[in-house]
């Protein structure tokens, strides 16, 4: 009989942990969430007296950054399988988190029932990464340039001079924290329609097509609150 797979999901932010409640609880029977932390010190809290086979892990955390977490994680059990769920997808982040023992990556644009897929992925053999993600390593791999180092992205944002409105600036954060379209509806109290306007906005001033790429330039031109 096949054991169940003990997840750890390790995300500050209460709508995308429930995400990630979600996603593992979409894969029942063969897995469930062992634990959830919100802190890089609450998840290595739970690592010292608990054991998961997978990890899910943000980046991004109160006190410090998932990295830490990964690779406690992948020292004191080798067996656990970690992947990364979060907004930050440039070069810098993703290496970074694959030499810490990350062997899957995700931006947090992806859907639920991918991110339930990706666990099975895990356990068979895998490393799920988002479209993104896997140019990203894959053009690191043929030694094409690595992403703007801090000062020339503040250089890119200079020459670009990209200017959000304040509603739009509120909405890009909560969808980069991994909300719905209509979780930020109500969290800002519009329609979702007014919300998916203003995100087309977005998209044309960041000339991007999707969640992720939003997410990803606007991380580069600094414009996240949240990050």
């Amino acid at each position: 009989m096949t054991s169940t797979t003990r997840v750890l999901i390790v995300e500050d932010d209460p709508a995308a942990q429930s995400r990630l409640v979600q996603a593992v609880e979409m894969h029942a029977p063969a897995s469930t969430v062992a634990g959830c932390a919100g802190s890089v010190a609450d998840a290595l809290a739970w690592l010292a007296l608990h054991q998961p086979d997978v990890l899910l892990c943000d980046l991004g955390l109160p006190d410090g950054s998932g990295i830490a977490v990964i690779r406690q994680a992948r020292e004191r059990y080798p067996a656990c399988e970690c992947m990364v769920v979060t907004v930050f997808g440039d070069d810098q982040h993703v290496l970074a988190s694959i030499e810490a023992g990350a062997i899957g990556y995700l931006l947090k644009d992806e859907t639920t029932d991918r991110i339930a897929a990706s666990i099975g992925e895990l356990r068979a053999g895998g490393s799920p990464m988002s479209p993104l993600i896997a140019r990203q390593v894959v053009n690191r791999l043929r030694g094409e340039p690595a992403e703007p180092a801090d000062g020339a992205g503040r250089d890119h944002a200079a020459q670009r001079s990209v200017t959000l409105s304040a509603r739009e600036s509120e909405i890009l954060d909560l969808i980069s924290r991994g909300y719905t379209y209509a979780e930020t509806a109500r969290y800002v109290g519009l329609s979702v329609h007014t919300v998916q306007s203003h995100i087309k906005n977005i998209y044309g001033k960041l000339a991007v097509r999707s969640r992720g790429e939003a997410v990803f330039e606007a991380a580069k031109l600094g414009l996240l609150k949240s990050l």
